[in-house]
C-alpha cells in the first residue's frame, strides 16, 4: 500500500504577494546570462553540493529520478574532456553542420575551440539513466527520462544564477566520450555538460534577447 504524509511544507501568499514574488523571480532569472569566458576563480564544493541538492528535488517519472551528476575539478580530467570534446566540435563546425543551422549559431560568436572547459572551476556532466539497477543487479524501467533529467538540469542553473555564479550548457554531439573519461556504465546516457564558475572580468555575452508573453503563450 502507498503511504502519505500530510502537506507541511506548502506556503500560501496573498494575492498582492504572490504577484509580487513572481515579479522578483523573473527579474532574478532575467539577469541570468550564459557566459563562454570563464575566471578559474575557486568555488567551494559545498556550494556546488548545495545547488546539486536544489537540481535533485525536481519531479521525475514515477519518482524514479534517473539523472546522476559528475562533478569535474580535476585539471588533467577537464583536459581530457576539452580534447575529446574539440574533436567532436571540429568535426560539427566544419563538416556536419547545415548552413542553417550554423547561420542560427551565428550571432552567438560560437566555434570548435572550448578553453572554458579547462578554465572554470568545475564541469558538472549530467547523465540520464535509460533503466535503473536494483541492489541485486536487476534492471527496472524509468519513465520520462528525458524530461525528468531535463527539469533537474534546470532546477540546476537556476539555482547556480541564485547562488551567484554563471554557467554554460555544453552539448558536443556525440558526447560518448564522456562516458569513457569519466568511467560512467553503459546504461547512463550524457544529456548536457554544464560548465560553472564566475564569470572572467572581461566576459562579454552576445546582444540578444527573449521572447515577449506573446510569443511564447496562448491563453485560451
Amino acid at each position: 500500500m502507498p503511504r502519505f504524509l500530510p502537506l507541511t511544507t506548502y506556503r500560501e501568499y496573498p494575492s498582492e504577494e504572490m504577484q509580487r514574488r513572481a515579479e522578483e523571480f523573473r527579474a532574478e532569472l532575467a539577469r541570468r546570462r550564459t557566459v563562454r569566458q570563464f575566471s578559474d576563480r575557486p568555488v567551494p564544493r559545498e556550494l556546488i553540493e548545495t545547488c546539486l541538492l536544489a537540481g535533485g528535488t525536481a519531479p521525475s517519472g514515477a519518482n524514479l529520478q534517473p539523472w546522476h551528476f559528475v562533478v569535474v575539478g580535476d585539471a588533467a580530467t577537464k583536459t581530457r574532456i576539452r580534447e575529446a570534446a574539440e574533436v567532436e566540435e571540429r568535426d560539427f563546425y566544419h563538416h556536419r553542420a547545415p548552413t542553417e543551422w550554423l547561420e542560427a549559431l551565428a550571432p552567438l560568436g560560437t566555434d570548435e575551440h572550448k578553453p572554458y572547459l579547462e578554465t572554470a572551476p568545475w564541469l558538472i556532466a549530467i547523465f540520464a539513466e535509460r533503466y535503473g539497477i536494483s541492489a541485486r543487479g536487476e534492471k527496472f524501467s524509468h519513465y520520462y527520462v528525458q524530461e525528468s533529467v531535463g527539469i533537474a538540469t534546470g532546477f540546476l542553473v537556476a539555482a547556480l544564477h541564485h547562488a551567484g555564479l554563471t554557467s554554460l550548457t555544453h552539448t558536443p554531439s556525440p558526447m560518448g566520450f564522456l562516458n569513457e573519461v569519466l568511467n560512467r556504465p553503459a546504461h547512463e546516457k550524457p544529456f548536457l555538460l554544464l560548465v560553472v564558475g564566475y564569470p572572467a572580468l572581461d566576459a562579454v555575452v552576445p546582444d540578444i534577447g527573449k521572447k515577449s508573453i506573446g510569443d511564447i503563450a496562448t491563453f485560451i
